[in-house]
């Protein structure tokens, strides 16, 4: 096969080009290094690697996966590229860091760095992004480095970038000296480290920047009034909460398209313990364009605002609205439903709730929703079911877990006078974890209510062997002088 006989092309258009493709993306595949190593010394061999950019391309990524074995292979790749085309391994690198194959994008660009390849503000970016996608600050900070000595530091996108790698590692003082050292700033740029601030909960940080956009003459967008109210939410700032929704209403003028906007709004003024004014949130969802349909985010939501708030019997009304509307209900709104019928005492409806998860909307439960129907059974004095339930849980679920709802079940048992039950619970987490004293102490509150004394003292010398110590009490109290 000589690659002279083809010019770039008619290469391109021929079907020995996705021939050849097919061929090293089956190789990579196999995962057989030994066979992809052979077959592109064929392409060296032969000139056909050389022929075509395009096909340079496919080949570099057409490697499956980032593991050592292709990391060689990649490097290896490189070393044949003659000419080094920036703009080939500017649109390998940004392939890598878009497809989530971060360790070859960055060793794409060290590459490049050390092949003396000309380096521009867009490989600095994806480098920049890879970096901040696998939280290898290290690498970033090199980065940092290369941008200040070769003069891409004026580059609001680089700037950007470093900012974002910071504030998403959580090195927030990075973050905010690279912030205030960017000669031009942009509202994205205010937004990665707002981002930042959301995450390392600096709540009153974040406020305080969001207040300087002004005199920056940077607007305010939608993922910046997110990050306002989350910080409300944290603070649980009603008052400053009600301003940034009154700026929401003002400046957002596609306020019914962001989703995640309306949640916040909800959860702040839940969050604050004002449900009615997240319920007139929830229900003026899509009121100025004339749809009422919502998202199961906003009915989460504000099934969110109601549990919290002890509107148990509010909470069970709105899921079936809920259902009733045709949405299908999430995890976590069924763990805000099961929560509500344990407060509530519906254990029949709160069963039927449970085992809809997997018969009517296909969920595994997790072991909060576990942990809600055993609080649910127990509220109601339905022990035996809960020692079952626990019992069949035991043979698939962790044992901390376990240990935690026999735990629940010996707190019931307490309540209602159980002792031989209780006895039992207590044996499986003790069989689990020997060295929980909170299990013991469980226990010797159930025989002292019950006026068991000889078995509490039993129990006082069987601590005294294992050597346990229960925990002393405190409490914090915050004076307002």
């Amino acid at each position: 096969m000589n690659s002279g006989m083809f010019t770039q092309s008619q290469f391109e258009r021929g079907p020995i080009s996705s021939s050849i493709t097919n061929i090293f993306h089956h190789c990579c595949n196999s995962k057989n290094l030994r066979a992809i190593k052979v077959f592109q010394a064929h392409l060296i061999r032969t000139g056909l690697i050389f022929i075509s950019p395009n096909f340079q391309f496919k080949l570099a990524t057409s490697l499956p996966n980032n593991n050592n074995n292709h990391l060689q292979t990649l490097t290896n790749f490189f070393k044949f590229l003659k000419p080094r085309n920036p703009l080939l391994l500017n649109s390998i690198l940004s392939h890598f860091s878009q497809n989530g194959f971060h360790s070859l994008a960055l060793r794409t660009f060290s590459f490049m760095h050390f092949g003396g390849i000309d380096i521009d503000s867009y490989t600095l970016c994806s480098s920049i992004t890879a970096s901040s996608a696998v939280k290898d600050v290290k690498f970033g900070q090199m980065i940092h480095t290369l941008v200040r000595k070769s003069g891409w530091f004026s580059s609001v996108y680089v700037g950007c970038a470093l900012v974002d790698l910071y504030a998403k590692s959580l090195c927030i003082k990075n973050a905010a000296k690279m912030f205030d050292e960017i000669p031009v700033k942009n509202t994205v740029c205010m937004n990665a480290i707002l981002s930042g601030y959301s995450e390392a909960k600096m709540w009153m940080e974040g406020l305080a920047l969001v207040r300087k956009m002004p005199c920056l003459n940077l607007c305010l967008d939608n993922f910046t009034f997110s990050a306002a109210l989350r910080a409300c939410v944290g603070l649980s700032a009603f008052e400053l909460g009600k301003q940034v929704h009154g700026c929401v209403i003002r400046k957002v003028h596609d306020m019914e398209s962001d989703v995640f906007l309306q949640s916040l709004l909800i959860e702040m003024y839940g969050k604050c313990g004002s449900v009615e004014k997240a319920r007139h949130v929830f229900d003026m969802v899509g009121f100025r364009c004339g749809e009422r349909k919502r998202d199961v985010v906003l009915w989460t939501s504000m099934l969110g605002v109601c549990g919290r708030n002890g509107k148990f019997e509010e909470a069970i009304s709105l899921f079936n609205d809920m259902v009733m509307e045709g949405i299908k209900p999430d995890g976590v709104a069924l763990l805000t439903v099961l929560s509500a019928c344990s407060h509530t005492g519906h254990v029949i409806l709160g069963m039927q709730y449970f085992e809809s998860m997997t018969s009517n909307y296909s969920l595994e439960p997790s072991p909060e929703h576990y942990s809600c129907v055993i609080d649910l059974l127990c509220r109601a004095g339905e022990l035996d079911r809960a020692w079952n339930l626990i019992n069949d849980l035991s043979y698939k679920e962790n044992d901390n877990f376990t240990v935690t709802l026999w735990g629940a079940l010996l707190s019931a048992c307490h309540n209602f006078d159980n002792v031989e039950l209780g006895k039992l619970a207590a044996q499986r987490a003790l069989d689990l974890d020997p060295q929980n004293d909170g299990v013991y102490v469980l226990l010797s509150n159930m025989y002292a209510r019950n006026g068991l004394w000889n078995e509490i003292e039993l129990l006082r010398e069987q601590i005294k062997e294992k050597g346990l110590k229960k925990d002393i009490g405190h409490s914090l109290v915050d004076i307002t002088r």
